[in-house]
């Protein structure tokens, strides 16, 4: 783990006793990206553990110039590998050069708190606002890399509506470029996974991916 992250491991133990047992805590280190869960608290709702990697949404922040003017970001839709909807939150923590170097991430279970408004709500004869205010992104919390990898794929393919192994040439490059977007490709070993799951070889994803920088000068 990257020393100058150290102090804030007893802050994790910290605010996952003071918040309770509906409220995860996570550090992350972003220098290492496949193993950046370095503290979590006791309440596991995510379902990941010390080792995991990192997100699909803080791939996707540090590719976008690791948010810069940003020191934080909150109440963003999180979806747990069981399911699970989380609010999630996440303070950026920087060195002296101001380069991000991890993240303290809070992730909270509301679901008894939306029984609580709902039985409230009944009982003074109040009905509920049938949409839900929309959340500015959603994050995955997947326990794996294979996974983060196949839930990004997944939301993309979807917009697309169509089996990767029935896919074009042009409609896997636009995946691609997509996944790029996103940061996926800002792991090690993802592209074995990729080619896996969009039904087709290692050369081909390098091949989308040279085209890709072509076109847009880096990958």
């Amino acid at each position: 783990m990257n020393a100058e992250l150290e102090r804030y491991k007893d802050l994790v133990d910290f605010l996952g006793e003071v918040l309770g047992d509906d409220i995860e805590i996570i550090l992350h280190d972003v220098t290492d990206l496949e193993n950046s869960v370095v503290a979590i608290s006791e309440t596991n709702l995510s379902g990941r553990e010390i080792g995991s990697p990192v997100t699909n949404l803080i791939l996707k922040m540090l590719k976008e110039g690791r948010s810069q003017n940003k020191s934080f970001i909150t109440n963003y839709e999180g979806v747990a590998k069981d399911g699970t909807i989380l609010r999630s939150s996440t303070f950026f923590i920087r060195n002296e050069k101001d380069e991000i170097i991890g993240m303290l991430c809070i992730n909270v279970d509301y679901k008894k708190m939306e029984q609580v408004i709902d039985y409230l709500s009944k009982f003074v004869g109040v009905r509920k606002p049938e949409e839900k205010k929309s959340l500015p992104a959603v994050e995955h919390l997947s326990p794996s890399i294979e996974d983060l990898a196949k839930a990004s794929i997944k939301e993309i393919v979807g917009g697309v509506n169509i089996p990767p192994e029935r896919m074009s040439q042009e409609e896997r490059l636009e995946i691609i470029e997509k996944l790029n977007e996103n940061g996926i490709f800002l792991l090690k070993g993802i592209v074995s996974i990729v080619a896996e799951e969009l039904c087709t070889s290692e050369a081909s994803i390098y091949r989308y991916l040279s085209k890709v920088k072509k076109v847009h000068g880096s990958v």
